[in-house]
């Protein structure tokens, strides 16, 4: 799949339909609660899946769900030692990336909290 990309920067045109719609598939990647919790823990350094269930309190199954949707929109990345999976954020871009939404909520909550649109 290519991605029409301007000529003098080699970068992907946000005027390109296609690549607006994989941006949007990105951010949806970090639209879920479970996701970013999962982010923030694997932050802290790399975790397996029985670590994570821990943490969040939620089902395995829903944790796996999650890191399998990380995993693939390249967010997280997995090692496997024996039997166990353990997950790390694959790129310091996402500390980067949560690190600007925190302090646009922080700057922005009652606005977004009253937003009906989304």
């Amino acid at each position: 799949m290519a991605l029409v990309k301007e000529r003098s920067t080699g970068k992907a045109r946000s005027s390109d339909p296609l690549f607006v719609e994989i941006l949007a598939k990105f951010y949806r990647g970090l639209g879920d609660p479970t996701r970013l919790r999962i982010l923030e823990h694997l932050l802290e350094g790399e975790k397996n899946v029985g670590e994570l269930v821990s943490l969040l309190g939620s089902p395995q199954g829903r944790v796996s769900s999650h890191l399998a949707c990380l995993r693939q929109c390249g967010f997280v990345t997995v090692r496997t030692e024996g039997r166990l999976a353990y997950y790390r954020v694959s790129d310091p871009r996402v500390a980067r990336i949560l690190e600007i939404g925190r302090a646009m909520v922080q700057e922005n909550a009652a606005r977004i909290f009253a937003c009906t649109r989304t």
